[in-house]
């Protein structure tokens, strides 16, 4: 039963509501918190350097206070903010899909512990949003030029 339950859609909405109500809850009462989340789903803006990227582990904490946790929302379904990583506070931002926050802890305590191990479609990165675009800019360029009577006489035959 708990192997079907894990991988069920609805039980990993349940889970999400549950995770967006807590988040929600913490930052109305300005109570900070931590998170461990799979580090695989994270993605960071800028993206960290090699160096940074392999002090952390498959399972990450991440400490939600001070600067981190002003600059913290929730959006669409992911958890953002801001950290600092390093001797040398390297910044970036912290993108942390919802359902890949395994637990929610306040003073070594988990409060919330996320069960679901279904896997959602996850948004696209701006990177590729930003590729698409051009892909699509550079097809409509392409096509407006043959289009054109004019033009023929650049095309090969």
């Amino acid at each position: 039963m708990i192997k079907k339950l894990v991988h069920d859609k609805e039980f990993a909405s349940v889970m999400k509501k549950n995770i967006i109500n807590i988040l929600a809850y913490f930052f109305e009462n300005e109570q900070h918190f931590s998170i461990l989340c799979k580090l695989d789903d994270i993605k960071f803006e800028p993206p960290l350097p090699q160096n940074l990227q392999e002090q952390l582990n498959p399972l990450t904490l991440f400490i939600l206070a001070g600067y981190t946790f002003e600059t913290a929302h929730i959006q669409d379904d992911w958890l953002i903010f801001e950290a600092g990583f390093g001797a040398e506070n390297f910044g970036s931002i912290v993108y942390v899909p919802l359902l890949s926050i395994m637990q929610i802890i306040i003073d070594e305590t988990p409060i919330l512990i996320n069960l679901s191990l279904y896997k959602e479609e996850l948004h696209q990165t701006k990177k590729e949003t930003q590729e698409d675009v051009k892909d699509e800019a550079l097809q409509n360029s392409m096509q407006s030029f043959l289009n054109n009577p004019e033009n023929a006489k650049f095309l090969k035959k």
